[in-house]
């Protein structure tokens, strides 16, 4: 199971840090994502983490202004977005695989069997 949260209301510019946590199952080969999705626009890779060794791929638009990480006591990834702009406006879903997905293979949101409920950011201009 896989439980989004820490979305908010920020304005343009600001920061969010949203957590994803990963419970009734281990971690190990395990690859977890986000995604968002934007009313109207398709779903949009953001970032993944490989667990347990950390191995982590970014969206193209995402790069130097989000960052994933995890706390793996926790069974928690987290994503931190800077520098936020409107158009970061979306509600963000965590989901998992154990498919072993790599650099190109890590963006395609078919390849992912568990979803999380998604959360909302929005950013006011």
């Amino acid at each position: 199971q896989l439980q989004a949260s820490g979305g908010g209301l920020v304005q343009d510019g600001g920061s969010l840090r949203l957590s994803c946590v990963v419970s009734g199952r281990a971690l190990s080969n395990y690859m977890t994502a986000w995604f968002r999705q934007a009313p109207g626009k398709e779903r949009e890779f953001v970032a993944a983490l490989k667990w347990p060794g950390g191995s982590i791929y970014y969206g193209q638009s995402m790069k130097g202004r989000f960052t994933v990480s995890k706390d793996r006591a926790k069974s928690t990834m987290y994503l931190q977005m800077n520098s936020l702009r409107s158009e970061d406006t979306a509600e963000y879903y965590c989901a998992g695989t154990t498919r072993g997905l790599i650099s190109s293979t890590a963006h395609l949101d078919h390849m992912y069997d568990n979803w999380g409920q998604g959360t909302q950011v929005t950013v006011s201009s």
